[in-house]
């Protein structure tokens, strides 16, 4: 079990009536918990509700908190201070003063300033510090009128060549307030993707797959993501710029083998962080299986800092591998599935 969940169950006393596990880790903990509870989880990543109801756990897969009475809440806390910022909110605007809301999170993922956003809604409290973790709680004293989503929105303008992107961005998604250099590497090679279907890997806010859109109204694309925030995000963006909605497929994924079959291309700046922790193991994947998402003769095209070395495993599975450029850190990575059985 996941540690926070350890120092949650540590304190279990305090706990009873009908509970919201905000972002938590994909465990049994809303099995575990004491007999007078009853648990659901709200999550925004999709692998997790995925694993929840396998388990029987009734889980929710939103970016907005759901439609049902809860008497606390234990949040899980993110690696976005503005995403804690959204989640106070939104729970301060659907709980009631006097009821009781606790945040849990490991040291070095910066409980203690989390836990510092909490006083601007009640007195705050350390029930407990163990494993590395910390679990606070505050009883609600100040609540609010939900905002809409709209509220929480950053927008920044891209240039790209003639084009202008506007971008929009939710608390939490990748690159919320400024377009990453990464992609800002791979945006200029955007013209030469072969048209049709194609998926675009960790969408994010939606900056590869709008231009995507905007360049081509023959693309369909496919805009995969684990994360809802982002999902929404990529939606956002192609109504801020006036795009083709009937263009863009948002889909959720627990992972690259989700992607849909028969693609034209594959383009993608994938991801290699889960939370606060490096994880290798999405853009591994992506690097293994494209060939096999391919039509006979589909592309593959990647953006990945220089140091990670996806060339080698890319080569393994299409034969072959180019890199269109190196700069400012990042290499460009193209390669055809045109010996594709």
């Amino acid at each position: 079990m996941d540690p926070r969940s350890e120092v949650v169950l540590r304190q279990q006393d305090y706990l009873n009536g009908h509970i919201l596990l905000i972002n938590a880790p994909n465990d049994q903990l809303a099995k575990e918990l004491p007999s007078q509870t009853q648990a659901s989880v709200w999550t925004w990543n999709f692998a997790d509700h995925q694993g929840f109801l396998n388990a029987g756990i009734s889980s929710h897969f939103s970016v907005e908190f759901p439609q049902t009475a809860f008497e606390q809440v234990i949040i899980f806390v993110p690696k976005s201070k503005e995403l804690l910022n959204y989640i106070l909110h939104v729970v301060v605007s659907h709980l009631q003063q006097g009821q009781h809301v606790f945040l849990v999170g490991e040291k070095k993922g910066g409980v203690e300033r989390a836990a510092k956003q909490l006083q601007q809604y009640g007195q705050t409290q350390k029930l407990d510090s163990a494993r590395h973790c910390q679990l606070w709680h505050m009883k609600i004293e100040k609540t609010e009128q939900l905002k809409p989503l709209d509220h929480w929105l950053k927008a920044y303008t891209v240039q790209v060549n003639q084009d202008r992107l506007e971008v929009c961005a939710l608390p939490g998604v990748f690159s919320q307030d400024h377009l990453d250099i990464g992609t800002a590497v791979l945006v200029p090679y955007l013209d030469q993707v072969k048209s049709g279907k194609i998926a675009d890997f960790g969408c994010g806010a939606g900056i590869i797959s709008a231009y995507l859109a905007k360049l081509n109204p023959q693309h369909q694309i496919f805009a995969l993501d684990i994360d809802a925030f982002a999902l929404r995000s990529t939606e956002m963006t192609f109504q801020r710029n006036g795009l083709n909605l009937d263009q863009l497929h948002l889909q959720p994924v627990t992972g690259f083998g989700d992607a849909p079959k028969d693609l034209a291309a594959i383009v993608s700046n994938p991801p290699f962080h889960q939370g606060i922790h490096t994880d290798y193991d999405a853009s591994e994947t992506l690097c293994k299986l494209a060939k096999s998402h391919l039509k006979r003769s589909g592309e593959l095209w990647i953006v990945a800092n220089r140091f990670l070395n996806y060339q080698p495993l890319i080569e393994q599975s299409f034969g072959q591998c180019v890199i269109k450029t190196d700069q400012q850190g990042f290499k460009v990575l193209y390669a055809n599935a045109k010996y594709k059985v």
